[in-house]
């Protein structure tokens, strides 16, 4: 297939910024990026220098990202967050500038008000309320308007809401009008030609219901003249101290190295390694030292319920709880419902983070050892956000916005791959390794008991497809 040439090379033109930002050339970001690298003592191993230093600088980043927030500098790649809630994608992006200035936020577009208060609290950039359907379907000049291409290399991401293609949906999510908001993005990409296209969305996109969604997506971009790969990640190999599966496209204008995660089981970060450092706070108790570190008020029925769960990753005893889980235990007549009001384990990741992480009923989301549901702060922690991110709004509003985030670790050593591979040069392999290439089958879910019990997840998606 035939590709253009990119219409703004990082290496010609990275110098190139506007409205007064960093003016660096491409070579010098190269040496800062070969410097940055060489403090973090990175060693060789047989991958090019530049590749090599992204790598070292985006593990710094993502296991040390609350000691680079809130970053001071900008770098003169251009960053355009569309779907952009409440910051996590942009959050990772905007901190590796104190590592290395590389990014500036150009642009933030998302429909959620509340959302959008937070971005622009915690990234200092007021994002454009509208609906991206809307606009890409109907006005589609006005989008482009919007998102005012940078005359400098640009990154265009794209976290569309993944509700649409959640597990938890029944058949009738196919029809959801959220699915194609993955597909008017890639013609948004496709019709804007950004230097690199990022897009981040949930697993269950890449089975045989949403797949074909994927594949139009696909072929847009590679019209367009992308290589584009597709993956599934595992959060807690970045540094996330969470279990949570994420698929990720990614498209640049010429061939490249996939992104690839840097931390084996023994080494994932846990949830005490997150949290254990907080004070102690009872159900509904505030903190003036940190607005965010207060949890739901639970009725006491609740807690006699968590008080009975023993601590460090206990279950439920079954004969515990709502009325409604036992009628569910005697009829499937095993134990049903086993994570509700679980407690996490204190060295092991925690569960995915959901927006209904709030409520002890919804999973499980009970502290290890204090007789209450998490707070927001540790909501957030758990998802990677640094340690003085504020969220706006209600209490399910918050928690809402973080259970939906990219977590910012993750975004931050995606932010030096994607660096590392406009800088570098292009691999010499004849064939581009696209990824993922057909469904994963009916359910990604049910893949997850074998990756948690420790099986290779690229094995298992090359087996699925």
């Amino acid at each position: 297939m035939a590709r253009r040439a990119p219409t703004r090379s990082v290496v010609e033109n990275s110098g190139r910024a506007d409205r007064g930002e960093s003016r660096a050339s491409s070579g010098t970001i190269r040496q800062r990026l070969l410097a940055a690298a060489r403090r973090l003592e990175s060693s060789s191993d047989g991958v090019d220098e530049v590749r090599r230093a992204a790598r070292a600088c985006g593990e710094y980043a993502a296991l040390r990202l609350d000691s680079l927030w809130p970053p001071k500098a900008v770098g003169p790649i251009a960053v355009v967050d569309m779907f952009s809630g409440c910051g996590g994608m942009s959050a990772g992006f905007h901190a590796v500038n104190s590592l290395l200035p590389l990014y500036r936020l150009h642009r933030a577009i998302d429909i959620d008000r509340i959302a959008n208060s937070t971005y622009a609290a915690n990234l200092g950039l007021t994002p454009l309320q509208a609906d991206i359907h809307q606009l890409a379907r109907r006005r589609p000049m006005a989008l482009a308007d919007a998102i005012g291409a940078p005359k400098t290399p640009w990154v265009l991401i794209g976290c569309a809401p993944c509700q649409g293609f959640s597990s938890h949906r029944n058949a009738e999510g196919r029809g959801d009008p959220r699915n194609s908001l993955f597909v008017d993005f890639a013609r948004v990409a496709s019709a804007l030609h950004p230097d690199a296209v990022v897009v981040e969305n949930v697993p269950e996109l890449l089975t045989d219901a949403y797949w074909p969604f994927v594949e139009r997506a696909r072929r847009m971009l590679e019209r367009a003249g992308y290589y584009v790969h597709l993956s599934v990640h595992s959060m807690a190999e970045y540094g996330v101290p969470q279990q949570r599966y994420r698929a990720l496209m990614l498209g640049l204008r010429k061939r490249f190295m996939p992104v690839q995660g840097f931390m084996e089981r023994t080494s994932f970060r846990t949830v005490r390694s997150a949290i254990g450092h907080l004070p102690r706070i009872a159900a509904g108790e505030r903190l003036a030292a940190d607005p965010m570190h207060y949890t739901a008020s639970h009725r006491e029925s609740t807690i006699e319920v968590i008080e009975a769960v023993p601590r460090d990753g206990g279950n439920r005893p079954p004969d515990v709880g709502p009325a409604c889980l036992e009628r569910a235990r005697r009829k499937q007549g095993r134990g049903a419902y086993d994570d509700v009001y679980g407690r996490l384990h204190w060295d092991r990741p925690s569960i995915t983070i959901t927006a209904y992480a709030r409520n002890p009923a919804s999973g499980r989301f009970v502290h290890p050892e204090q007789h209450r549901g998490l707070s927001i702060r540790e909501a957030a922690l758990l998802q990677g956000f640094p340690s003085g991110y504020a969220f706006a709004g209600t209490l399910d509003e918050r928690f809402r916005q973080i259970g939906n985030a990219v977590p910012p670790a993750f975004a931050a050593y995606l932010a030096l791959h994607v660096a590392g591979e406009l800088l570098a040069a292009e691999p010499t392999n004849a064939v581009f390794d696209r990824g993922i290439s057909a469904p994963v089958g009916a359910s990604f879910s049910r893949m997850i008991p074998a990756l948690k019990a420790g099986h290779l997840l690229t094995r298992a998606l090359t087996r699925a497809s």
